[in-house]
Protein backbone atom coordinates (compact mmCIF):
# COMPACT_ATOMS: atom_id res chain seq x y z
CA UNK A 1 0.00 0.00 0.00
CA UNK A 2 2.74 2.19 0.82
CA UNK A 3 4.55 2.11 -2.67
CA UNK A 4 1.23 2.69 -4.34
CA UNK A 5 0.57 5.73 -2.23
CA UNK A 6 4.13 6.80 -3.85
CA UNK A 7 2.54 6.76 -7.07
CA UNK A 8 -0.19 8.00 -6.28
CA UNK A 9 1.05 10.91 -4.43
CA UNK A 10 3.66 12.08 -6.91
CA UNK A 11 1.16 11.87 -9.85
CA UNK A 12 -0.81 14.64 -7.72
CA UNK A 13 2.21 16.44 -6.81
CA UNK A 14 2.82 16.78 -10.78
CA UNK A 15 -0.96 17.66 -11.50
CA UNK A 16 -0.38 20.63 -8.94
CA UNK A 17 2.88 21.45 -10.80
CA UNK A 18 1.40 21.14 -14.28
CA UNK A 19 -1.47 23.54 -14.26
CA UNK A 20 -2.41 25.96 -16.84
CA UNK A 21 -0.30 29.13 -16.45
CA UNK A 22 -3.26 31.36 -15.99
CA UNK A 23 -3.36 29.84 -12.49
CA UNK A 24 -0.09 32.03 -11.81
CA UNK A 25 -1.96 35.03 -13.09
CA UNK A 26 -3.83 35.56 -9.65
CA UNK A 27 -1.46 35.57 -6.47
CA UNK A 28 -3.60 34.36 -4.23
CA UNK A 29 -4.21 31.07 -6.34
CA UNK A 30 -0.65 30.93 -7.18
CA UNK A 31 0.04 30.91 -3.38
CA UNK A 32 -2.36 28.46 -2.80
CA UNK A 33 -1.14 25.85 -5.36
CA UNK A 34 2.60 26.34 -3.80
CA UNK A 35 1.29 25.46 -0.54
CA UNK A 36 -1.05 22.61 -1.72
CA UNK A 37 1.98 21.46 -3.36
CA UNK A 38 4.20 21.49 -0.84
CA UNK A 39 1.65 19.95 1.90
CA UNK A 40 1.68 17.01 -0.56
CA UNK A 41 4.81 16.53 -1.59
CA UNK A 42 6.25 16.38 1.88
CA UNK A 43 2.79 13.57 2.44
CA UNK A 44 4.67 11.66 -0.49
CA UNK A 45 8.28 11.99 0.90
CA UNK A 46 6.87 10.97 4.41
CA UNK A 47 5.35 7.40 3.01
CA UNK A 48 8.49 7.02 0.53
CA UNK A 49 10.79 7.28 4.09
CA UNK A 50 8.27 4.65 5.42
CA UNK A 51 8.47 2.57 2.40
CA UNK A 52 12.52 2.87 1.88
CA UNK A 53 13.51 2.43 5.79
CA UNK A 54 10.78 -0.05 6.39
CA UNK A 55 9.60 1.89 9.61
CA UNK A 56 6.61 -0.15 10.28
CA UNK A 57 8.34 -3.40 9.82
CA UNK A 58 11.23 -1.80 13.13
CA UNK A 59 7.96 -1.09 15.05
CA UNK A 60 5.12 1.32 15.51
CA UNK A 61 7.54 4.13 17.53
CA UNK A 62 9.92 4.45 14.48
CA UNK A 63 6.51 4.99 12.12
CA UNK A 64 4.82 7.22 14.36
CA UNK A 65 8.10 9.23 14.66
CA UNK A 66 8.10 10.34 11.08
CA UNK A 67 4.45 9.96 11.14
CA UNK A 68 4.38 12.96 13.45
CA UNK A 69 7.58 15.21 12.30
CA UNK A 70 6.00 14.77 8.77
CA UNK A 71 2.21 14.90 9.29
CA UNK A 72 2.04 18.43 11.19
CA UNK A 73 3.74 20.36 8.57
CA UNK A 74 1.27 18.80 5.81
CA UNK A 75 -1.53 19.69 7.27
CA UNK A 76 0.13 23.01 8.12
CA UNK A 77 0.38 23.65 4.26
CA UNK A 78 -2.88 22.15 3.13
CA UNK A 79 -4.81 24.24 5.73
CA UNK A 80 -2.76 27.64 4.88
CA UNK A 81 -4.03 26.80 0.85
CA UNK A 82 -7.22 27.24 1.62
CA UNK A 83 -6.98 29.71 3.74
CA UNK A 84 -5.50 31.82 1.19
CA UNK A 85 -8.54 31.32 -0.90
CA UNK A 86 -10.89 31.51 1.14
CA UNK A 87 -9.65 35.14 2.23
CA UNK A 88 -7.96 35.91 -0.46
CA UNK A 89 -4.71 35.90 0.42
CA UNK A 90 -5.43 38.14 3.63
CA UNK A 91 -3.95 35.79 6.35
CA UNK A 92 -2.61 37.20 9.41
CA UNK A 93 0.96 36.49 10.61
CA UNK A 94 -0.52 34.21 14.01
CA UNK A 95 -3.06 32.14 11.94
CA UNK A 96 -0.02 31.57 9.67
CA UNK A 97 2.60 30.43 12.44
CA UNK A 98 0.06 28.62 14.60
CA UNK A 99 1.48 25.16 12.65
CA UNK A 100 5.15 26.06 12.78
CA UNK A 101 4.26 26.93 16.51
CA UNK A 102 2.69 23.21 16.65
CA UNK A 103 5.53 21.76 14.70
CA UNK A 104 8.40 22.99 17.39
CA UNK A 105 6.60 22.00 20.11
CA UNK A 106 6.37 18.50 18.83
CA UNK A 107 10.03 18.30 17.74
CA UNK A 108 10.47 19.43 21.19
CA UNK A 109 8.67 16.97 22.84
CA UNK A 110 10.05 14.43 20.85
CA UNK A 111 13.61 15.46 21.38
CA UNK A 112 13.50 15.90 24.92
CA UNK A 113 11.61 12.35 25.43
CA UNK A 114 14.70 10.83 23.53
CA UNK A 115 17.64 12.44 25.08
CA UNK A 116 15.97 11.67 28.97
CA UNK A 117 15.07 7.78 27.94
CA UNK A 118 19.07 7.65 26.83
CA UNK A 119 18.36 5.26 24.26
CA UNK A 120 18.63 5.64 20.55
CA UNK A 121 16.42 8.12 19.06
CA UNK A 122 14.54 5.33 17.25
CA UNK A 123 14.20 2.77 20.29
CA UNK A 124 10.71 2.26 21.64
CA UNK A 125 10.84 3.31 24.98
CA UNK A 126 7.62 4.42 27.23
CA UNK A 127 9.10 7.76 27.54
CA UNK A 128 9.10 8.56 23.46
CA UNK A 129 5.89 6.72 23.83
CA UNK A 130 4.16 9.35 25.69
CA UNK A 131 5.51 12.36 24.10
CA UNK A 132 4.04 10.60 21.31
CA UNK A 133 0.59 10.69 22.63
CA UNK A 134 1.51 14.34 24.00
CA UNK A 135 2.31 15.14 20.06
CA UNK A 136 -0.61 13.93 18.29
CA UNK A 137 -2.87 16.05 20.88
CA UNK A 138 -0.99 19.02 19.53
CA UNK A 139 -1.23 18.38 15.93
CA UNK A 140 -5.33 17.43 16.75
CA UNK A 141 -5.53 21.03 18.75
CA UNK A 142 -3.30 22.76 15.15
CA UNK A 143 -5.69 20.79 12.96
CA UNK A 144 -8.82 21.75 15.11
CA UNK A 145 -7.98 25.60 15.10
CA UNK A 146 -7.74 25.49 11.54
CA UNK A 147 -10.67 23.98 10.59
CA UNK A 148 -12.62 26.01 12.77
CA UNK A 149 -11.15 28.73 10.69
CA UNK A 150 -12.03 27.25 7.66
CA UNK A 151 -15.84 26.70 8.90
CA UNK A 152 -16.17 30.43 9.90
CA UNK A 153 -14.51 31.51 6.55
CA UNK A 154 -17.18 29.24 4.27
CA UNK A 155 -20.12 31.07 6.57
CA UNK A 156 -18.80 33.95 5.22
CA UNK A 157 -17.74 33.30 1.33
CA UNK A 158 -21.71 32.11 1.29
CA UNK A 159 -23.23 35.06 2.53
CA UNK A 160 -21.34 37.34 0.14
CA UNK A 161 -21.93 34.94 -2.80
CA UNK A 162 -25.75 35.04 -1.93
CA UNK A 163 -26.00 38.98 -1.26
CA UNK A 164 -24.22 39.35 -4.80
CA UNK A 165 -25.14 36.93 -7.10
CA UNK A 166 -28.84 35.97 -7.99
CA UNK A 167 -28.74 32.69 -8.00
CA UNK A 168 -27.91 29.79 -6.07
CA UNK A 169 -23.69 29.94 -5.88
CA UNK A 170 -22.89 26.77 -3.07
CA UNK A 171 -21.92 24.72 -6.00
CA UNK A 172 -18.64 26.84 -6.46
CA UNK A 173 -17.76 26.10 -2.69
CA UNK A 174 -19.36 22.25 -2.28
CA UNK A 175 -15.64 21.49 -2.64
CA UNK A 176 -14.31 23.00 -0.05
CA UNK A 177 -16.63 22.41 2.37
CA UNK A 178 -15.77 18.72 1.87
CA UNK A 179 -12.12 19.21 1.74
CA UNK A 180 -13.20 20.89 5.07
CA UNK A 181 -14.72 17.54 5.93
CA UNK A 182 -11.95 15.59 4.58
CA UNK A 183 -8.89 17.54 6.73
CA UNK A 184 -11.03 17.16 10.00
CA UNK A 185 -11.83 13.25 9.49
CA UNK A 186 -8.04 12.89 8.29
CA UNK A 187 -6.91 14.49 11.60
CA UNK A 188 -9.28 11.83 13.33
CA UNK A 189 -7.62 8.80 11.35
CA UNK A 190 -4.17 10.18 11.80
CA UNK A 191 -3.87 8.93 15.07
CA UNK A 192 -5.41 5.50 13.60
CA UNK A 193 -2.76 5.36 11.18
CA UNK A 194 0.28 6.11 13.08
CA UNK A 195 -0.23 3.61 16.36
CA UNK A 196 -2.72 1.37 15.20
CA UNK A 197 -1.22 -2.35 13.85
CA UNK A 198 -4.19 -4.16 12.67
CA UNK A 199 -5.94 -5.81 9.25
CA UNK A 200 -8.58 -2.93 8.95
CA UNK A 201 -5.66 -0.34 9.18
CA UNK A 202 -5.72 -1.10 5.05
CA UNK A 203 -9.42 0.37 4.74
CA UNK A 204 -8.39 3.55 7.19
CA UNK A 205 -5.15 4.48 4.54
CA UNK A 206 -7.35 3.98 1.60
CA UNK A 207 -10.08 6.49 2.81
CA UNK A 208 -6.92 8.54 3.86
CA UNK A 209 -5.99 8.40 -0.05
CA UNK A 210 -9.03 8.81 -1.71
CA UNK A 211 -9.75 12.05 0.73
CA UNK A 212 -6.14 13.57 -0.21
CA UNK A 213 -7.19 12.77 -4.06
CA UNK A 214 -10.45 14.34 -3.94
CA UNK A 215 -8.80 17.01 -2.00
CA UNK A 216 -5.98 17.77 -4.25
CA UNK A 217 -8.76 17.08 -7.45
CA UNK A 218 -11.34 19.41 -6.44
CA UNK A 219 -8.75 22.30 -5.61
CA UNK A 220 -7.14 21.70 -9.00
CA UNK A 221 -10.04 21.64 -10.66
CA UNK A 222 -11.12 25.40 -8.61
CA UNK A 223 -7.99 26.60 -9.37
CA UNK A 224 -8.52 26.87 -13.34
CA UNK A 225 -12.17 27.70 -13.18
CA UNK A 226 -13.84 31.04 -13.08
CA UNK A 227 -15.16 30.38 -9.46
CA UNK A 228 -11.97 32.39 -7.88
CA UNK A 229 -12.69 35.85 -9.58
CA UNK A 230 -16.30 35.01 -8.67
CA UNK A 231 -15.89 34.57 -5.53
CA UNK A 232 -13.14 37.27 -5.51
CA UNK A 233 -15.98 40.01 -7.02
CA UNK A 234 -18.40 38.96 -4.06
CA UNK A 235 -16.13 39.41 -1.41
CA UNK A 236 -14.82 42.73 -2.74
CA UNK A 237 -18.22 44.33 -2.89
CA UNK A 238 -18.85 43.13 0.76
CA UNK A 239 -15.88 44.95 1.63
CA UNK A 240 -17.27 48.15 -0.43
CA UNK A 241 -20.58 47.88 1.33
CA UNK A 242 -19.07 48.75 4.26
CA UNK A 243 -17.16 51.70 3.19
CA UNK A 244 -20.21 53.06 1.25
CA UNK A 245 -22.35 52.48 4.62
CA UNK A 246 -20.68 55.02 6.09
CA UNK A 247 -21.26 57.73 3.40
CA UNK A 248 -25.04 56.87 3.94
CA UNK A 249 -25.21 56.67 7.65
CA UNK A 250 -27.32 59.82 7.80
CA UNK A 251 -29.68 57.80 6.09
CA UNK A 252 -29.57 54.96 8.42
CA UNK A 253 -30.54 54.56 12.37
CA UNK A 254 -28.82 51.53 14.50
CA UNK A 255 -30.00 49.18 16.92
CA UNK A 256 -27.68 47.20 19.22
CA UNK A 257 -24.93 47.97 15.85
CA UNK A 258 -27.35 46.39 13.18
CA UNK A 259 -28.13 48.76 10.45
CA UNK A 260 -32.22 49.27 10.58
CA UNK A 261 -33.94 51.71 7.56
CA UNK A 262 -36.01 54.56 8.40
CA UNK A 263 -39.30 54.43 7.72
CA UNK A 264 -38.93 57.62 4.91
CA UNK A 265 -35.84 55.32 3.35
CA UNK A 266 -37.74 51.72 3.75
CA UNK A 267 -40.57 53.19 1.53
CA UNK A 268 -38.31 54.93 -0.94
CA UNK A 269 -36.56 51.33 -1.67
CA UNK A 270 -40.09 49.74 -1.58
CA UNK A 271 -41.22 52.00 -3.97
CA UNK A 272 -37.85 51.92 -6.29
CA UNK A 273 -38.11 47.73 -6.19
CA UNK A 274 -41.65 47.45 -6.60
CA UNK A 275 -41.78 49.20 -9.73
CA UNK A 276 -38.55 47.62 -11.02
CA UNK A 277 -40.02 44.55 -10.26
CA UNK A 278 -43.09 45.67 -11.91
CA UNK A 279 -41.40 46.07 -15.04
CA UNK A 280 -39.89 42.66 -15.24
CA UNK A 281 -36.04 43.42 -14.04
CA UNK A 282 -35.84 40.53 -12.55
CA UNK A 283 -36.29 38.44 -15.31
CA UNK A 284 -33.05 38.91 -16.64
CA UNK A 285 -30.32 36.25 -16.13
CA UNK A 286 -27.02 36.75 -14.35
CA UNK A 287 -27.85 40.11 -12.87
CA UNK A 288 -25.70 40.90 -9.90
CA UNK A 289 -26.81 43.24 -7.12
CA UNK A 290 -24.52 46.49 -8.05
CA UNK A 291 -26.40 46.53 -11.50
CA UNK A 292 -29.66 45.76 -9.85
CA UNK A 293 -29.15 48.73 -7.83
CA UNK A 294 -28.52 50.58 -10.36
CA UNK A 295 -31.53 49.31 -12.58
CA UNK A 296 -33.44 50.59 -9.44
CA UNK A 297 -31.81 53.36 -8.53
CA UNK A 298 -31.25 53.19 -5.30
CA UNK A 299 -27.73 52.88 -3.68
CA UNK A 300 -25.90 49.25 -3.04
CA UNK A 301 -25.74 49.40 0.37
CA UNK A 302 -29.43 50.57 0.71
CA UNK A 303 -30.59 47.81 -1.31
CA UNK A 304 -28.86 45.62 0.39
CA UNK A 305 -29.99 47.10 3.82
CA UNK A 306 -33.67 46.83 2.11
CA UNK A 307 -33.06 42.91 1.37
CA UNK A 308 -31.51 42.19 5.66
CA UNK A 309 -34.76 44.12 6.68
CA UNK A 310 -37.07 42.18 4.23
CA UNK A 311 -34.98 38.92 5.27
CA UNK A 312 -33.63 37.93 2.41
CA UNK A 313 -30.42 37.47 0.56
CA UNK A 314 -30.39 39.11 -2.77
CA UNK A 315 -30.39 35.75 -4.37
CA UNK A 316 -33.28 34.35 -2.34
CA UNK A 317 -35.08 37.68 -3.25
CA UNK A 318 -34.37 37.25 -6.76
CA UNK A 319 -35.64 33.61 -6.89
CA UNK A 320 -38.33 34.55 -4.89
CA UNK A 321 -39.87 36.99 -7.32
CA UNK A 322 -38.76 34.23 -10.30
CA UNK A 323 -40.50 31.69 -8.77
CA UNK A 324 -43.68 33.84 -8.27
CA UNK A 325 -43.47 34.90 -12.37
CA UNK A 326 -43.02 31.00 -13.22
CA UNK A 327 -46.27 30.00 -11.11
CA UNK A 328 -48.37 32.33 -13.47
CA UNK A 329 -46.77 31.36 -16.80
CA UNK A 330 -47.08 27.94 -15.96
CA UNK A 331 -51.10 28.45 -15.06
CA UNK A 332 -51.46 30.74 -18.27
CA UNK A 333 -48.95 29.29 -20.86
CA UNK A 334 -49.50 25.35 -20.22
CA UNK A 335 -48.31 24.51 -23.38
CA UNK A 336 -44.67 26.20 -22.35
CA UNK A 337 -41.85 23.64 -21.95
CA UNK A 338 -39.66 23.78 -18.79
CA UNK A 339 -36.78 25.10 -20.87
CA UNK A 340 -39.17 28.10 -21.99
CA UNK A 341 -40.02 28.93 -18.51
CA UNK A 342 -36.75 28.91 -17.10
CA UNK A 343 -35.63 31.36 -19.88
CA UNK A 344 -38.43 33.92 -19.45
CA UNK A 345 -38.10 33.82 -15.64
CA UNK A 346 -34.26 34.45 -15.49
CA UNK A 347 -32.94 31.21 -14.32
CA UNK A 348 -30.09 30.49 -15.49
CA UNK A 349 -30.93 26.77 -16.94
CA UNK A 350 -33.89 24.05 -16.46
CA UNK A 351 -31.92 22.11 -13.76
CA UNK A 352 -31.55 25.27 -11.60
CA UNK A 353 -35.62 25.81 -12.04
CA UNK A 354 -36.51 22.76 -11.53
CA UNK A 355 -34.81 22.35 -8.30
CA UNK A 356 -35.36 25.61 -7.28
CA UNK A 357 -39.25 25.04 -8.02
CA UNK A 358 -39.36 22.07 -6.55
CA UNK A 359 -37.40 23.55 -3.10
CA UNK A 360 -39.65 26.38 -2.95
CA UNK A 361 -43.39 24.97 -4.06
CA UNK A 362 -43.20 21.42 -2.54
CA UNK A 363 -44.10 20.14 -5.98
CA UNK A 364 -42.13 19.91 -9.58
CA UNK A 365 -43.63 22.42 -12.64
CA UNK A 366 -45.11 19.26 -14.29
CA UNK A 367 -47.10 18.36 -10.81
CA UNK A 368 -47.59 22.01 -10.30
CA UNK A 369 -49.56 22.05 -13.87
CA UNK A 370 -51.38 18.80 -13.03
CA UNK A 371 -52.74 20.96 -10.07
CA UNK A 372 -54.36 23.58 -12.08
CA UNK A 373 -55.68 21.25 -14.69
CA UNK A 374 -56.97 19.60 -11.90
CA UNK A 375 -58.63 22.99 -10.10
CA UNK A 376 -59.39 23.99 -13.41
CA UNK A 377 -61.86 21.30 -14.27
CA UNK A 378 -63.55 21.41 -11.21
CA UNK A 379 -64.12 24.85 -11.34
CA UNK A 380 -65.64 23.93 -14.56
CA UNK A 381 -67.62 21.58 -13.48
CA UNK A 382 -68.75 23.34 -10.70
CA UNK A 383 -69.74 26.59 -12.91
CA UNK A 384 -71.48 23.79 -15.00
CA UNK A 385 -73.71 22.69 -12.49
CA UNK A 386 -74.80 26.17 -11.51
CA UNK A 387 -75.08 27.14 -14.84
CA UNK A 388 -77.84 24.06 -15.16
CA UNK A 389 -80.00 25.28 -12.56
Amino acid sequence: MQFTAIIVLTLLVLKLLLLPRKVAVSGVVAKARWLMTTGILLLDVQFLLQYVLGLRAMGVTQAVLVNLVLFIPVSWAISLALLYLQRQGRVNIVTQAIGGVAWVVVLALLGVAATIDGQPLLSDTPELHSAEVAASVVYLMMQGYYSGLHLKNIVSMRHALQNYYDSDTDGLLRWMKLSILVLMVMSLMVPLLIFVRSAGLAIFGVLFFIGIFFLVDSFCGYAVSSAPKRVSAAEEYADEEVAEQQIINDELTTTNGTPELTPEVLQHVDEAASQWTEQGGYRQAGINIPSAAEAIGVPRYLLSAWLKHQGYTYAKWMTALRIEEALRVIKEHPDWSNETVASHCGFSDRSYFQRKFKETTGQTPAEYLERCREQGARSKRIEDKRSNR
